[in-house]
Parts: structure tokens; C-alpha cells; sequence
């Protein structure tokens, strides 16, 4: 086969692989199946034929709990997780970046490093830059995590300043952890429908959903989330700063209710694109999950259809419709924790 007619074979291989081309592979016609409205309604009736009679507990492990807010449905799940966050002296590296004191940018740290003052603390005996660095490191060891990821959010220079942040994790117990997302009826003013949240406890991940049966629970479901949290925790979502922690706070504002999110917060969203953008298609978080993890999901419903297929969960009293928003749910948050281990070890 000539050079010509193997481009000619990629070419057709390629053009196949789009709906739109005279002659679509049987995989891009089932690609495009499903992210038609047809296949979703189908798929919900489906569901419902499936699960009709059946209860959440029939096929998940989940129970009801009685607390001081008022009842509310928890879906528990515990797998094995390789999570090893090993030391990285990180305030070690701290010591080097000359760029987190005031007035020094790139262009003045390089100066500095040329003229023999390498760290932090060498520039105690600088005419200019003494007094700071002296104060810069007698508050580094007292500062709070937020105020440290305060710090190295504004000292993104470049690439590798970025990077830091994910560094800076190791200067966290692996527990303090929360990787969270939720499911909406909507994108604002709209009832939660479902929060999930995982934790890593030694070797496995242990997760905790908390499901909307009716409208009259969503505060005790975002009561029961809040029960997670305390000083110490961080939040890791994907694309959580923009909508699942503002959309709490919302929800709480509504609900009348008095929770602290204002905690640490590692949107990896941001982190997957600064490391990964430029080997992959994009960074959406499937698209990360298969790539670099080889993981498929199978009859996962898109965020579009959620509220379509929970307002069917209630007009039918049938749990199949929400079945699949559960599991897309779990997988999601227990997959913020590999994505969090891998780009800890690749930045390290």
C-alpha cells in the first residue's frame, strides 16, 4: 500500500467517524443515538419498566436517618483507593520562591538568584528585602491552609507557580479531603436534588449521598453535607467555584440556613487544563476519566435531562429515573480523588 492510499484510508476512517460524512460508522451512528432526546426518553422508560415496584434500598445501599434537622435518605458506597500523598517538604519549597514577598516578580527574583540569595531566608541579610522576608517567615509556620492557597493563588506567574498549589496538598491530612458534587433541577434558584461527598479513610474512599425524595427535605439534605465539614476540611471539586459551592450558599440562603463554605477549595477543573490540556481531545471530566483512567460509563445521563427524569421519579413514584443520576453522582466525587493522586504525583 502506497503512502497515498494509507492517507486515503485514515482520511475515510476519520470522515467515518462523524455523522455528518455519506457513509457514518456503526459507532458514530450509536454516538449520535445517544445524545439524541429519543434515546433519553427511551432510556427513561426503560428505567421505569425496570424499577417499577422497587425502592432505593432494594438496589443500593442506602438507609433512612433520623438527626436533629429531620430525616433524610444517605446512599453509602466504600471501594479500595490507592491515595498516597507522600511528604514533599513542601515549606521547603516555599523557601525557594522568592516571588511570594512583596515587589519581587520573575525578573527580580532572577536577579537575586544570580547575586547568591537563593532563598527566602538568605534575603534576611539583604539591604532591600530583610525586613519582609524576617516577617514573611516568622507567619509562614502560623498561617491557616486557605491563607497559604491564598498566597500561591496569587503567585501564578507561570506554569510551574501554578503547579504549586497541587504541592501545597501534602501539608493536609488525606481525611480533611471532601470531594463533592451535586445535582440541581435546574443551573440557579432550584432545589438541590442530590449532594454527594467522599472521603478517603485509610485505604478506601468511603461516600455519602444525600438524596431529595421530596421538595420538603432539601434542607436537611444540605444539613446532613454540612455534618461533613469543619475547620480543617477542603473542598475538591470539578468546576465546583463556579457553581456547586455558590449554589450551596444560594440554597442556604433560601432554606435560612447557617453554614461555613468559605473553606480551601481545589477546583480541579483549572489544574486538569494547566496539566493536561495538551494531551487530550479536552478536559471534561469524562473525557478524563476514559483517557487517562480507562474508565467507560455506561448509560449515564446528561445534566440536561436530570430535571426531566426527577420530576418523572415523582409523578410516577418510581425510582428508576434517578437511579442513573445516583451513580453518575458516586462516580463522579470518587473520581475527583484519582484525578487529585495522579496530578499530585505529576507535578511531583
Amino acid at each position: 500500500m502506497t503512502h497515498d492510499d494509507n492517507f486515503e484510508e485514515y482520511l475515510r476512517k476519520m470522515l467515518s467517524n462523524s455523522i455528518s460524512s455519506l457513509n457514518p460508522s456503526e459507532e458514530a451512528k450509536a454516538r449520535a443515538r445517544k445524545l439524541s432526546p429519543s434515546y433519553f426518553m427511551d432510556l427513561k422508560e426503560k428505567l421505569l419498566i425496570e424499577y417499577e415496584g422497587k425502592k432505593l434500598a432494594d438496589v443500593m445501599d442506602c438507609k433512612v436517618s433520623k438527626e436533629s434537622y429531620g430525616e433524610v435518605l444517605k446512599i453509602e458506597n466504600s471501594q479500595r483507593i490507592d491515595f498516597n500523598i507522600e511528604d514533599n517538604d513542601f515549606k521547603k519549597q516555599i523557601n525557594t520562591n522568592l516571588k511570594l514577598l512583596p515587589k519581587i516578580g520573575l525578573k527580580t527574583e532572577q536577579n537575586l538568584k544570580k547575586k547568591g540569595y537563593t532563598t527566602i531566608e538568605s534575603l534576611k541579610g539583604h539591604d532591600k528585602y530583610s525586613d519582609v522576608a524576617g516577617k514573611f517567615l516568622s507567619t509562614i509556620d502560623d498561617m491557616s491552609y486557605l491563607e497559604i492557597m491564598d498566597l500561591l493563588d496569587n503567585n501564578r506567574y507561570t506554569k510551574k507557580c501554578r503547579n504549586n498549589i497541587i504541592k501545597s496538598i501534602s501539608l493536609k491530612d488525606p481525611e480533611d479531603f471532601k470531594f463533592m458534587d451535586i445535582e440541581t433541577k435546574g443551573l440557579s434558584n432550584v432545589p438541590i436534588i442530590l449532594i454527594g461527598v467522599a472521603e478517603i479513610k485509610g485505604s478506601r474512599i468511603i461516600s455519602s449521598q444525600y438524596f431529595l425524595r421530596d421538595y420538603s427535605e432539601e434542607a436537611n439534605i444540605i444539613e446532613a453535607y454540612l455534618s461533613h465539614l469543619d475547620e480543617d476540611s477542603v473542598h475538591v471539586t470539578f468546576n465546583g467555584k463556579t457553581f456547586d459551592v455558590p449554589f450551596i450558599k444560594n440554597r442556604c440562603r433560601y432554606n435560612r440556613i447557617d453554614g461555613n463554605l468559605d473553606l480551601p477549595h481545589l477546583d480541579l477543573m483549572y489544574f486538569a487544563k494547566n496539566l493536561w490540556s495538551d494531551e487530550l481531545p479536552n478536559c471534561q471530566l469524562q473525557t478524563i476519566e476514559r483517557e487517562l483512567f480507562g474508565i467507560e460509563r455506561e448509560g449515564d445521563v446528561p445534566g440536561q435531562y436530570i430535571p426531566g427524569y426527577y420530576d418523572t421519579y415523582l409523578e410516577k413514584n418510581n425510582i428508576g429515573p434517578v437511579v442513573p443520576i445516583i451513580e453518575h453522582n458516586c462516580q463522579d466525587i470518587i473520581s475527583l480523588a484519582s484525578f487529585l493522586d495522579k496530578m499530585y504525583r505529576d507535578v511531583n
